[in-house]
């Protein structure tokens, strides 16, 4: 039963990398440590869009939670190939790090204080996963594993782009926290920084005509 559930992890992990996967060297401790931070991390993300989207309906928050499961699950199964322990608990908002417990009881609280708060949220969130995954990446891992890295930091310099954008259709511009102004502004285009001026602006950013922006709501 586990030789089945471990091809078809491979499988899947050769499906989400585009490798011809083989069995892999022993890794150095940082590349393990970072295999565990990342998962742990995609759990984070995961958990918390699952509550903001319960709290609010948005559709981003649905949408990039199941990219979440796929990161996650990809991180998973590169931890079994490598035969490390999992530091993923089963059960939502729990986590073995510690300070990666505290940011989610924070960041639950702060983005149930209003829809912007939630999507501030989401853009910050994405910025610890960008710049956690960069670190990682500069210290040349596995071949393996960087394929894996580089798809995940594509994943989330597509949310965060989500994450201006649905702040922008709110007259807001996000102001990034982690990663520098150069960085943040070079990942989500310059013109996708300044907020929607306008009902006309804004229905031609969310895809609307007469229907009052009803649609940017739920993007």
């Amino acid at each position: 039963m586990k030789t089945l559930k471990f091809n078809s992890a491979l499988m899947l992990l050769t499906l989400f990398t585009g490798l011809n996967y083989s069995f892999a060297n022993p890794l150095t401790e940082n590349e393990k440590a970072g295999l565990q931070l990342m998962r742990e991390e995609e759990k984070l993300a995961h958990d918390v869009y699952t509550v903001l989207f319960e709290k609010w309906q948005l559709l981003p928050f649905s949408n990039i939670t199941r990219s979440e499961s796929r990161h996650f699950e990809a991180i998973g199964y590169l931890l079994e190939t490598y035969n490390l322990e999992d530091p993923a608990y089963e059960e939502p908002g729990k986590f073995r790090n510690k300070e990666l417990a505290e940011l989610y009881d924070s960041l639950v609280a702060k983005g149930a204080e209003s829809l912007v708060a939630a999507l501030e949220v989401g853009a910050f969130i994405e910025e610890v996963d960008i710049k956690d995954l960069q670190e990682l990446l500069e210290a040349k891992p596995e071949a393996q594993i960087a394929t894996v890295y580089e798809n995940l930091l594509r994943g989330s310099e597509n949310h965060i782009r989500a994450f201006t954008r649905n702040l922008s259709f709110r007259d807001q511009v996000y102001t990034p926290k982690v990663l520098s102004v150069a960085a943040y502004a070079e990942i989500v285009g310059i013109n996708q920084q300044p907020a929607c001026n306008g009902k006309r602006m804004r229905q031609r950013a969310c895809g609307t005509r007469n229907n009052g922006g009803a649609k940017c709501r739920n993007r």
